[in-house]
């Protein structure tokens, strides 16, 4: 079943359908001030966190699951009918309401008619602004005058956090506060307390956001949620839009809404431009700047065609035209859009992340950055060094480091029970990759304080966490699991060990020694190829099991992931990661991905391990708090397939990489949304797996490694496409079937065209390249010998 198509040419995703099996959504606006908004007006914004700045509600777990939104009821003042201008809230009859919703970067545009009235919305943050549009052209398509009633719907949050806001209500019901200032709406809650702006964490301050309309003349208001709405009743059929008339009601406690009524006559083919306005500050200062900026119909296109400029030149840095339109249509826009969205909210924001989760955990931070390199490179620098600020002098990471809150130096030291082993390791996939794609290699001497004390450069900073991880070894010689590696359902604690975290560790000290190299440290590289040799014979002697490695070791040395076990004999990651790091050798590379192949891939996806876990002690292994096939408990967990697909590309099995690429690639399931249910157009958490009832549905979309790792291996490992320190290196991986594809890459302000032939029907190698018709010794572009623009032409053979 097909509910939307990919546009291309406009960058956007087509929603023709409304009823979608979930809710679909998009991100608009920045850091400082998002939102999110679905195909049906859903949805809820924030100013800075979801979860301490949140000022429009939003109703989690619920159906549908994105209401309240941000609305706009149409009435009929002549037959009394009304509708809204998504199909949600109201929800007509679709065989009488023709509704098409498109989802673009960082903006949203809602067409929909009924009753011939035709009203096109597009909704998004101007840049720089803490305010939203919601630039509304209502058109008559009737034969007849029309005279017509609107009202905005809001509902506002009583505090700005999330947890005062849903659970406090002794609390939160009694200091909501809510004003009309020359026809703008103040949201005010707390207002007899003083604002706090530098203490953003400080949810007791008076805070305001205000609510306007430009374009319409303001006829009546509402700001009490109930006198709205009507008791006994909800968002489809509120009592002020059934009778046609605002109440002009103020709401002091209990809740609020922001209701604007705004009358327009329309003669036949006639059409009326109105604009909403809805951000932070009071109504009589920031709200009146906001119309008097927004005044113009000219400004409010200008302003959208400036979003659209801007995000679509941040994701312009790659493209490819392969033969798979499917991946051309994901890969070009919604993969770095997707990861762009993860990069700047984390785990933070979405319709399923209520909050929870506030600030950016170090572990997914670190590996979203990944996916936003070809984009941004110059803007990742900021986050990249929050980061490794978020390390502590003991080479271990704070698990969440919040922007708006964070101090360097001045942290408290994570206990040793918070630390989780993996989380710095991450750095030497991102710390490199980012030297590589700018060329900054004086970044690593950089010098950047720790979280708790003391400072060092970022070399040092990345010895010192190969360095928090040897100290805390097990009885094998391995790392320690801690309280998790990766997989928060292993916890393996101070004792058990992790082999996985162990060809982390042997791909860091790999990378460690690359990077001495460079820098003409031989005493260091000394130091790093000790520790790798040591780690190889540890890895060797424990953890292989005869076809594949194993996942862990329990303090008493109990093998997890072993043919010796019933449950979870296999896990994904060890065997995807003994290849990725360089650990194992060609056989035993073939056996254990063989391995792979024959326990753990699916229709779907590769699951996490298998088969799922019911019996296993739980005080390790808390994927038992899961149904089998579902998350860690056995299912696709989207994050890892990314590593399975490099490793398979690494060994030159292009045929297998694509397969386990498109397995599990969103696009793939436009033409049957029913089987995964959630958006097309992004990846997501993890998919249902065969020991599920519900084999194949998806969940926790959008934020989520795995983009970042999706793109990654696309670009580099199956179009082959690998920035490093000097150059660009050309190694694709692909299907047999693909006689070729192109690649346009701009790379340190160069930009490369690329073309790969594949007339030998091949899955890897590069028989010739030629850079601007010069044949070059190898697979390698030297940056000092390209031009500013580039035609590259690759013979696979």
């Amino acid at each position: 079943m097909q509910f939307g198509f990919f546009d291309d040419d406009n960058k956007e995703y087509v929603i023709t359908r409304p009823d979608t099996p979930r809710s679909w959504t998009n991100y608009l606006g920045s850091t400082e001030y998002g939102a999110i908004i679905t195909n049906n007006a859903g949805g809820y914004s924030f100013y800075q966190s979801a979860a301490q700045g949140r000022f429009t509600r939003l109703r989690f777990n619920n159906i549908p699951m994105d209401q309240p939104g941000r609305y706009l009821y149409l009435r009929d003042q002549d037959s009394s009918d009304y509708w809204s201008a998504s199909w949600q809230p109201v929800g007509k009859p679709l065989e009488q309401y023709k509704t098409e919703c498109r989802h673009g970067t960082a903006y949203t545009t809602i067409r929909s008619e009924y009753a011939q009235i035709e009203t096109i919305t597009n909704y998004f943050v101007p840049l720089g602004k803490t305010f939203e549009c919601w630039w509304c052209k209502v058109r008559n398509n009737s034969n007849k005058q029309r005279r017509l009633r609107l009202f905005t719907y809001v509902e506002y949050t009583n505090n700005w956090n999330v947890n005062q806001d849903f659970l406090n209500l002794q609390y939160s019901q009694y200091i909501l506060n809510m004003s009309v200032v020359d026809n703008i709406i103040d949201h005010g809650t707390n207002v007899n307390m003083p604002a706090k702006p530098e203490d953003f964490q400080d949810n007791g301050q008076g805070r305001h956001t205000f609510l306007a309309v430009s374009g319409a003349d303001v006829t009546g208001y509402d700001t009490d949620r109930d006198v709205f709405l009507g008791g006994y009743r909800d968002y489809s059929n509120p009592v002020v839009v059934e009778q046609g008339q605002c109440k002009n009601s103020l709401a002091v406690g209990d809740n609020g809404c922001g209701v604007l009524q705004i009358d327009i006559v329309l003669q036949a083919g006639e059409s009326r431009d109105i604009t909403v306005l809805m951000g932070i500050g009071t109504a009589g200062v920031e709200g009146k700047a906001a119309v008097k900026e927004f005044s113009n119909i000219n400004d409010i296109k200008q302003a959208l065609s400036s979003v659209k400029q801007h995000w679509q030149n941040r994701i312009c840095n790659l493209s490819a035209q392969t033969p798979d339109a499917e991946f051309n249509s994901l890969f070009n826009v919604w993969t770095p859009y997707n990861c762009l969205i993860t990069y700047a909210w984390s785990r933070a924001a979405s319709l399923i992340y209520t909050g929870e989760r506030d600030g950016l955990g170090y572990r997914d931070t670190v590996q979203d950055m990944l996916g936003c390199l070809p984009s941004i490179p110059t803007e990742v620098i900021d986050r990249l060094e929050l980061m490794i600020t978020g390390q502590a002098s003991t080479g271990g990471a704070m698990p969440v480091v919040k922007p708006f809150a964070h101090c360097p130096g001045k942290e408290p030291l994570p206990g040793e029970s918070e630390y989780r082993s993996d989380d710095c390791l991450w750095l030497f996939n991102t710390v490199p990759a980012y030297v590589k794609e700018t060329g900054d290699l004086d970044f690593f001497d950089k010098i950047l304080p720790y979280a708790d004390k003391g400072e060092d450069t970022v070399l040092a900073h990345l010895r010192r966490a190969i360095e928090f991880n040897l100290e805390r070894s097990g009885a094998h010689g391995l790392p320690c699991g801690l309280l998790a590696d990766w997989n928060d359902c292993l916890e393996l604690g101070h004792e058990g060990e992790t082999v996985f975290v162990a060809f982390q560790l042997r791909y860091a000290l790999k990378i460690y020694t690359d990077i001495c190299r460079i820098k003409n440290l031989p005493a260091e590289i000394t130091w790093a190829e000790q520790q790798l040799n040591q780690l190889d014979n540890n890895i060797d002697k424990h953890a292989w099991d005869g076809e594949w490695y194993l996942r862990a070791f329990r303090y008493d040395g109990f093998k997890f992931g072993s043919k010796e076990s019933e449950e979870a004999s296999i896990f994904l990651n060890p065997q995807s990661w003994a290849v990725f790091s360089g650990h194992a050798d060609h056989a035993n590379a073939e056996q254990v991905m063989q391995s792979v192949n024959q326990r753990l891939a699916t229709e779907h996806g590769l699951m996490i391990c298998d088969p799922p876990v019911t019996k296993m002690d739980p005080q390790v292994i808390r994927a038992r708090l899961f149904n089998p096939g579902m998350k860690e408990n056995a299912a696709i967990f989207c994050h890892t397939q990314g590593w399975a697909i490099i490793a398979e590309a690494m060994l030159g099995h292009g045929d297998r990489a694509w397969q386990y690429f498109r397995s599990y690639m969103p696009s793939a399931y436009n033409s049957r949304a029913e089987v995964r249910e959630i958006e097309p157009y992004v990846y997501c958490q993890s998919t249902h797996s065969k020991y599920s009832p519900r084999f194949g549905a998806s969940r926790v979309p959008w934020l989520s490694g795995a983009a970042t790792w999706a793109y990654y291996s696309a670009s580099q490992y199956i179009l082959g496409i690998q920035p490093e320190y000097n150059g660009l290196r050309i190694e694709p991986c692909i299907p047999a079937s693909w006689s070729g594809f192109k690649v346009e890459r701009n790379f340190r302000g160069k930009q490369f065209i690329i073309e790969v032939r594949n007339r030998s029907s091949v899955q890897k190698g590069v028989k010739t390249l030629s850079l601007n018709g010069e044949i070059l010794k190898e697979n390698f572009i030297p940056i000092d010998q390209a031009k500013k623009e580039n035609t590259v032409i690759v013979e696979m053979g």
